[in-house]
C-alpha cells in the first residue's frame, strides 16, 4: 500500500509540474574553483526560491562538504552496499540547498549490478519531481564513467580560468563532448580573472574556437574576479555568497546565475523524461557489458 501511495503521489506531481532542470558543472583541468562555484550556484538558486539538489561527484577530490561546513556521513556507496535510497542520503546544506555526497560511488559505476542500475534510475526519477534544479559537480576532465552522465544532463556549465592550460583543457573537454552530442548546450564561466578585460579575452578565445572549428555557439555567462573573500570563506567553511553576499565575486556570480536562468528558460521547456531516458540507455548498455 505504501508503494502504491508513493506511486500515486509521483503521478500527480508529474501531471502538475515539470521535472528538474539538470546541469553538470565541469572543467577541463582541476584547480579552477569548480566545486566552490558549484556550491555557491546552489546557494544562489536556493536564495532565489528554487529547490536545488547538488550531487558531489568529483571522485577523489570530493570536498563540497568541506566548502559548505556540513557533515557527510553517507554517500552513494551506502546506496550500493547498504541498501539506502538516494532520498536517505540527502543532507541539508547552508543557504537552503540539498546535497548528496558521491564518495567513490560513480567511479565504481561500471561494477554496479543490473538491480543497482534500476534502483538508481528509479530513485533519480523520483527526485526529479522533488526539485527545480539538480546539479552535478563533476571531476575535472571526462572519465568513461562520467561521460555518459554528461551526455544525459540538459546543460553543461564549463568553468575555466585565464590560465592557458585551463583554456586549452576547457576547449578540449567541450570538443570531446560536442563530437558525441551536437545538441548539448554549453554555458561558459571564467573564474579568477584579474580584470574584466582578461576575463572577456578568455571567454572570447574559447567561444571563437568552438565556432570556428566545431560550428558551435556557446553561451558566455560571465566573469568571476579574483577575490580574497574566497580564501577567507573557504577557511571558515562557509560558501562565499553567504560569507559576504556583497563582495565582488558574490555579486558577479549572482548576476551569472540570473543570466543562466533567463537564457535557460528561453531555450524552451524540458522534454519530460529526457534525462532519465538517456540515463537508462547508458545503464542498460553498461549492464549488458557486464554480462
Amino acid at each position: 500500500m505504501k508503494d502504491q501511495a508513493e506511486g500515486l503521489r509521483l503521478k500527480l506531481r508529474e501531471l502538475h509540474q515539470s521535472p528538474a532542470k539538470t546541469a553538470a558543472v565541469i572543467s577541463g583541468k582541476g584547480g579552477v574553483g569548480k566545486s566552490n562555484i558549484s556550491v555557491n550556484i546552489a546557494v544562489i538558486l536556493a536564495q532565489l526560491g528554487k529547490k536545488v539538489l547538488l550531487f558531489d561527484l568529483d571522485i577523489g577530490m570530493a570536498n563540497i562538504h568541506i566548502l559548505s561546513g556540513i557533515s557527510a556521513d553517507r554517500s552513494i556507496v551506502d546506496f550500493i552496499e547498504n541498501g539506502y535510497e538516494l532520498k536517505d542520503l540527502i543532507i541539508s546544506g547552508p543557504g537552503g540547498f540539498s546535497y548528496i555526497f558521491g564518495g567513490s560511488g560513480l567511479g565504481r559505476l561500471l561494477e554496479w549490478s543490473e538491480n543497482d542500475f534500476q534502483r538508481w534510475i528509479e530513485s533519480v526519477a523520483k527526485l526529479q519531481w522533488e526539485y527545480d534544479y539538480i546539479l552535478f559537480d563533476m571531476g575535472a576532465g571526462a572519465s568513461k564513467e562520467s561521460l555518459e552522465l554528461l551526455m544525459s544532463v540538459d546543460d553543461l556549465l564549463v568553468i575555466t580560468t585565464p590560465e592557458p592550460t585551463a583554456v586549452t583543457d576547457a576547449y578540449s573537454m567541450m570538443k570531446y563532448i560536442q563530437i558525441r552530442d551536437q545538441d548539448k548546450h554549453f554555458y561558459l564561466i571564467c573564474n579568477r580573472a584579474e580584470s574584466n578585460q582578461e576575463g572577456q579575452v578568455t571567454l572570447e578565445r574559447i567561444s571563437m574556437a568552438m565556432e570556428k572549428f566545431l560550428h558551435k555557439e556557446v553561451s558566455k555567462l560571465g566573469i568571476l574576479p579574483e577575490d580574497k573573500i574566497v580564501k577567507n570563506a573557504v577557511a571558515s567553511q562557509t560558501p562565499f555568497f553567504l560569507y559576504n553576499p556583497y563582495s565582488s565575486i558574490s555579486r558577479s556570480l549572482k548576476s551569472i546565475v540570473e543570466i543562466y536562468l533567463s537564457q535557460s528558460n528561453v531555450m524552451g521547456t524540458i522534454q519530460k523524461g529526457r534525462f532519465i531516458g538517456k540515463l537508462r540507455q547508458f545503464f542498460l548498455k553498461g549492464s549488458v557489458g557486464d554480462g
